[in-house]
């Protein structure tokens, strides 16, 4: 089993959390818990690229020593010091600078390879992405939930896995959907108008969020900053936010929320 998007400590205060109890299939789906603070290092010498290894790392916080282990999946390319990794057992995406967050002690590339694989259905991963998608999910009692969301992209260097965010939880999350879509867990939406991008004329340049920093209101009234590391080709109002105190990436239609 593994659980559904929801239930996590995080500094966002803007959108319920959703039951524990929610589960999914196969593997356990969880989020590391978020602790927020002063968390910058300065190193200068060079470095190697990580994009592609599994790495290993102990995390330190308030409460104590714990070691993660991972994949680097990309470097952001307007924040060169930060990377997004999906660690062994948790199917959030997290944003961290790995050479310079203090809570990160010890990193190691690991001398594992991954696994070559491909897609079984190449027409049909085409097919998925960018569109409005219905993920079912088995509570602890038994009966499914419908949980409501976009696929965003294959997801890099895990080249089997698949970008996806949703409704009631909108931050990166990567699943194998091929293999929920097979199982009947996965229903693609019809295309509706809110899914098909604007057509523009050829040669016509859009601008891009991407690099600029935002300020999120939250419902305490406070206000959270960060920024766009990220426009999503197949839907471009959608951008991938880091909020500067979280690791998580949240994911937003600017054009809707503007």
């Amino acid at each position: 089993m593994k659980n559904t998007p929801g239930n996590r400590d995080t500094a966002d205060t803007g959108h319920a959390g959703v039951s524990a109890n929610m589960m999914k299939k196969k593997n356990p789906h969880k989020k590391h818990k978020s602790s927020l603070g002063p968390a910058t290092k300065v190193l200068s010498q060079p470095r190697r690229n990580i994009v592609g290894c599994r790495i290993q790392h102990i995390w330190k916080d308030g409460t104590g020593h714990v070691v993660w282990k991972g994949t680097v999946l990309d470097q952001v390319p307007v924040n060169p010091s930060l990377y997004l990794i999906k660690y062994d057992g948790f199917d959030c995406v997290y944003g961290l600078e790995l050479h310079k967050d203090e809570r990160v002690q010890g990193l190691e590339v690991l001398p594992d390879r991954l696994a070559k694989s491909r897609l079984t259905d190449v027409n049909l991963a085409d097919t998925m992405i960018g569109k409005a998608v219905e993920h079912m999910f088995e509570t602890e009692e038994g009966p499914k939930e419908e949980w409501r969301g976009m696929v965003l992209a294959r997801a890099p260097i895990m080249t089997t896995w698949f970008y996806i965010t949703y409704e009631k939880d909108p931050v990166l999350y990567m699943y194998q959907l091929l293999d929920d879509y097979k199982e009947g867990d996965l229903r693609i939406m019809p295309d509706s108008n809110d899914n098909v991008p604007a057509e523009r004329e050829p040669g016509e340049v859009v601008d891009s969020l991407v690099g600029k920093q935002v300020e999120y209101a939250k419902e305490d009234g406070g206000k959270r900053t960060g920024m766009v590391i990220h426009q999503v080709e197949a839907k471009p109002s959608v951008y991938f936010i880091k909020f500067d105190d979280d690791f998580l990436i949240y994911v937003y239609d600017l054009v809707k929320t503007s």
